[in-house]
């Protein structure tokens, strides 16, 4: 104890050794929780919510397609797109094909999207439509083998998805763009039957080339295994469910509001890994810079649970209406990525009644420290 003074602020009920984990790889412990979790709701995006049970499906049937492609273990897939119903999905899958996933920032500008792809050197790209124009600025040879074209309605019902296409061709969020040949996500998901030749995968096998930019230089990926990222799961989930925290997070029961991108450590782990585990229903912002949508997420979903960086709640707290957002189910404010000012931390308290719990993690760690 003399050698680890931090272990006195521990919980009393909480073991400062991680017991042994009880899943082998990412893959059976999202198993598990559909198992546990099934007919509960598991994320909801423009209005559309899947449960755990249809996720398991949906994530089934792309892994079976990645396999027909001809795509075996450890070759790598590459995501490029925000916080979508179709990017769990596409996640879990390629993991149940064996695949490692590299995440890809949609901001991406030609340049760093080459220099990332040259480096990682994907076999496959599942890439939103609205950033394809990106993709087809990069030379043929430089672009993965596959290209699978997503588009943000893809798992949304008619007309809502027609809609939300025709508005974003009218708004020209499209820009125009040549590419040799894509396959259409929306059938791969639609028309393959759910069962991919099961992989056996290991705690030391890769889930994700994550690329980080650190403080110097190109950005590195950092290589983590599904070990990592399940002992870090693991550790999260003891504190959040600890009897002692202020208020325990209960499975299968929070609401938690996923507004920080997926495709960055943070929310990759804290909110779509650590989320499942606990069964928690994650509401999935594709924009979080509007602010007004946001809100008026925060308002008909009665969350229970927000992850954020310091500009997001900054942002929130400075934007009108949101301080008529119900907040009397709020149990855990999350922050990290950034230090928290005070002031803001402050006012957030104020107006939700719910301390921030700031965190500290580097991607090398998967990614949270303390």
């Amino acid at each position: 104890m003399n050698e680890k003074p931090w272990l006195k602020h521990y919980p009393r009920s909480l073991k400062w050794e991680l017991p042994p984990i009880p899943h082998d790889s990412l893959v059976a412990l999202f198993e598990s929780s559909c198992r546990s979790f099934a007919s509960l709701p598991a994320l909801t995006s423009f209005g559309t919510t899947l449960s755990f049970r249809q996720w398991n499906n949906l994530s089934l049937r792309f892994a079976r397609y990645l396999q027909d492609l001809g795509l075996t273990r450890g070759m790598r897939l590459a995501i490029m797109m925000p916080n979508l119903l179709q990017y769990p999905v596409v996640v879990v899958g390629a993991l149940r094909a064996g695949l490692s996933v590299i995440n890809v920032n949609p901001l991406f500008t030609p340049r760093e999207l080459a220099q990332e792809l040259a480096d990682s050197r994907p076999d496959v790209i599942v890439i939103l439509e609205n950033f394809a124009h990106v993709l087809s600025r990069i030379s043929p040879a430089q672009q993965p083998r596959h290209i699978i074209l997503s588009r943000i309605g893809d798992l949304l019902p008619f007309p809502k998805r027609w809609l939300i296409h025709c508005q974003l061709r009218l708004h020209r969020k499209v820009p125009p763009y040549q590419l040799a040949k894509t396959l259409p996500l929306r059938e791969a998901l639609h028309s393959t039957p759910p069962s991919p030749s099961p992989i056996k995968l290991k705690p030391e096998d890769t889930a994700f080339l994550q690329y980080t930019g650190g403080t110097t230089g190109t950005p590195k990926a950092a290589m983590l295994s599904h070990g990592n990222v399940l002992a870090n799961v693991e550790q999260c989930r003891l504190w959040l469910t600890c009897k002692d925290w202020p208020k325990p997070i209960r499975p299968g029961a929070e609401k938690l509001i996923t507004a920080l991108p997926l495709y960055h450590i943070f929310a990759l782990t804290a909110n779509l890994w650590v989320g499942l585990a606990i069964g928690m229903h994650n509401h999935l912002i594709a924009d979080p810079k509007d602010a007004n949508a946001l809100i008026r997420v925060l308002k008909r979903s009665r969350f229970t649970c927000i992850t954020g960086v310091n500009t997001l709640f900054d942002h929130l707290l400075n934007t009108p209406g949101f301080e008529q957002v119900d907040f009397s189910q709020l149990r855990l404010t999350l922050a990290g990525g950034m230090p928290t000012r005070r002031a803001v931390a402050d006012r957030w308290q104020q107006v939700t009644g719910c301390p921030v719990v700031e965190g500290y993690g580097l991607t090398e760690a998967s990614p949270v420290v303390t």
